[in-house]
């Protein structure tokens, strides 16, 4: 076949796809809108261009130029939102650091991504002066701060963000580049070993920005994003760009309010002050907004949710319901950008049967525009949409990651057969809408963090009593799974169950892993299940201690 190229004037511009063109609509129709961080700081858009360009200004006069790494550790903030754009508007590549790491975990990923400076809040400070002398690069580091309290002297600060905005001029002109420029960096522990870089381009970004804006302005009511909405992200914004959200927000102009850290008082009290009418987050913080007392004295019903990084439970979703809220599932991960479906509803669908609303709800949803999604076998065979068949989620958009940073290796597994490998076992069904019903991998999700059973089997299995050990999830009614050690003692040996917890604890304290290791339970056992072939059968182990 051939193929005939459109002819263009060799004047013609090549318009690239970067995050500076997503500041074009906001720049003319939503100047006076606000952005909001927390108790400390509101400012329109035109203030926030400004600051933009500030703190571009401010990264040159630092000596950052393009292809050099900027990383962040903040609560969600204004700041983190600015450093959203100026840091890849500029060439350079912004890298998020999931705080919630362990402190060995943060000096891997800092090493790993190649990074020249850190941004630091005053919280995280006392980590990372435990472990910056262990960083293989010559970092420098930029303080983040609310509050007039003096630094920890372990850090010589080479500027702090308010002053290094204030000295510098509020307009920059963002170049041109290649749209396939890294835009983003991050990284993902949901398996054993060490954290995986997940990496964006601007063309990606956009491109996802695009495809969600779409979804998320189709329906008439149910589940719509649009320029009058008031946006709050309760899903931290180091993990996936806190889902690309805020780009799109931005894009559009909506009012903006970021709540810096998690708290159910200061969330709840945001909600109602500022009006928000759009937010996402996991199972496990909305169940806590809705445990508190103060839910009570606030009106919700315009309130819309999405639902991601777990399966939306049918009970939540009926409480949130109850209140008035539009709650719906997503689906997605951090390869993925991460968006790949919703669970809008139908408007055909009654709205007086909540047992119809809660089964499309809690479904991973309908495949967003411009994503392929397919269910195979291990041969890579598809299998029908039937709803009843079951194997593995691949899929195909334009913005998924092409691999893992400096990682060829995982690369080629994630992409085998040319779609992305999920590592999800799903069903899709004749009207499209995706059910996950399994995990190929045996991690462990609690409060909306990932924690590695093979890390977490290791640890256990360095104590002296301990012959064999398997780390499983159990169902958790507030964080969504818990980990269960289950133990087989060594012949003629004893422990306890504080005692392992203590172990454990112990390996938290020196930052192997992550708080949320420690397990619920620990179970002692005479033998653990095993697979035909000696493996431990987690599957089994699993749907034994799932009550």
């Amino acid at each position: 076949m051939t193929v005939r190229m459109i002819d263009k004037s060799p004047s013609a511009y090549d318009y690239p796809l970067l995050l500076k063109n997503l500041l074009q609509t906001p720049s003319v129709h939503t100047r006076h809108k606000e952005i909001v961080y927390a108790k400390f700081r509101r400012h329109d858009y035109r203030e926030f261009f400004q600051r933009v360009a500030q703190l571009a200004n401010g990264l040159a006069a630092l000596g950052i130029k393009a292809g050099d790494t900027v990383a962040v550790m903040d609560w969600d903030s204004h700041r983190y939102l600015e450093c959203f754009f100026a840091v890849p508007m500029i060439g350079a590549v912004l890298h998020t650091i999931n705080v919630r790491l362990s402190s060995e975990q943060i000096r891997y990923t800092i090493n790993h991504a190649e990074d020249d400076i850190v941004f630091v809040h005053d919280d995280f400070v006392p980590m990372m002066g435990q472990i910056k002398d262990r960083i293989d690069r010559n970092l420098r580091f930029v303080r983040l701060m609310e509050m007039d309290r003096e630094p920890d002297d372990t850090i010589d600060f080479a500027a702090e963000y308010e002053s290094l905005l204030a000295a510098q001029a509020n307009t920059y002109v963002f170049p041109d580049f290649d749209e396939n420029a890294r835009a983003t960096t991050f990284y993902t522990t949901g398996t054993t070993g060490s954290p995986k870089g997940v990496f964006f381009s601007h063309r990606q970004l956009v491109l996802h920005t695009l495809s969600v804006m779409a979804v998320l302005g189709s329906p008439v009511v149910q589940g719509r994003l649009h320029r009058d909405d008031v946006y709050l992200p309760i899903t931290p914004m180091f993990h996936v760009h806190a889902w690309g959200i805020p780009y799109l927000a931005t894009m559009l102009g909506t009012k903006q309010v970021y709540p810096g850290r998690y708290d159910p008082e200061v969330l709840l009290r945001l909600i109602r002050e500022e009006g928000v009418t759009f937010s996402h987050c996991v199972p496990t913080i909305l169940h806590m907004l809705l445990s508190h007392p103060d839910v009570e004295h606030i009106d919700l019903s315009n309130w819309k949710v999405v639902i991601g990084g777990s399966a939306l439970p049918q009970g939540l979703a009926r409480r949130a319901l109850e209140l008035g809220i539009d709650i719906y599932g997503g689906y997605g991960m951090s390869e993925t950008c991460p968006v790949i479906s919703l669970a809008q509803t139908d408007s055909n669908l009654p709205q007086d049967s909540i047992a119809e609303q809660l089964n499309i709800r809690c479904k991973a949803g309908l495949p967003i525009p411009m994503v392929e999604c397919r269910i195979v076998d291990e041969h890579m065979n598809d299998l029908p949409h039937d709803g009843v068949a079951t194997g593995e989620l691949v899929v195909r958009a334009p913005w998924l990651t092409q691999g893992y940073f400096k990682d060829p290796e995982q690369s080629e597994k994630l992409w085998q057969g040319g779609y992305l490998h999920t590592g999800d076992i799903a069903t899709i069904e004749e009207s499209g809408y995706i059910r996950i019903t399994d995990r190929l991998k045996d991690v462990i999700k609690s409060g909306g963090e990932w924690i590695s059973s093979l890390q977490l089997e290791d640890i256990v299995s360095r104590h002296p009593s301990v012959s064999e050990v398997a780390a499983i999830g159990v169902p958790d009614q507030k964080w969504g799974e818990r980990p269960m050690i289950l133990i087989a003692p060594k012949a003629g040996q004893t422990t306890s169950e504080d005692d392992i917890k203590s172990w454990i604890e112990d390996s938290v304290t020196r930052g192997e892993i992550s708080k949320w290791a420690v397990p619920e339970r620990v179970l002692f056992v005479d033998e653990i299940a095993k697979t035909s072939v000696g493996k431990v059968d987690k599957k089994s182990l699993r749907q034994a201690h799932a009550g």
